[in-house]
């Protein structure tokens, strides 16, 4: 599969994919050409990577995760490693979850005022004069 397939598939960009060979996180095989192709199981990878980095990963653990899940081995101190980036993880979805909350709390309270909410807003507001005439 060609760069652009790639990219089009996993919804990155072809620079995105550069990035991910330099940091040694995806590989491919070069054709007589020079042009890079790619197995069918890129996409998949590409899609992992891009989860990793999207939990906050840096990418030297990210590369380490990678060769973890296609060997199906933990390098020894990587699974600790692993747990404490589980951890940051849980720790910042509630973290998400509880900014969530509090957006629906504004957006419902902003959508369908209480009584005392909009009597204030009207009374907030300066009373208009008569321009003279």
């Amino acid at each position: 599969m060609r760069i652009g397939e790639v990219a089009r598939q996993a919804g990155v960009s072809v620079r995105a994919l550069r990035y991910y060979e330099e940091q040694d996180l995806l590989r491919a095989e070069r054709s007589s050409g020079g042009q890079r192709q790619y197995p069918d199981s890129a996409v998949d990878r590409v899609q992992l990577i891009q989860q990793l980095f999207a939990a906050g990963l840096p990418s030297r653990s990210v590369r380490e995760v990678l060769r973890s899940v296609y060997s199906g081995t933990v390098e020894p101190g990587l699974l600790d490693q692993l747990e404490s980036e589980r951890a940051r993880i849980s720790e910042r979805i509630t973290d998400l979850l509880a900014a969530r909350d509090r957006l629906d709390g504004v957006i419902a309270t902003t959508r369908n005022p209480p009584p005392e909410c909009a009597r204030g807003r009207a009374s907030a507001q300066p009373a208009r004069s008569a321009a003279p005439s």
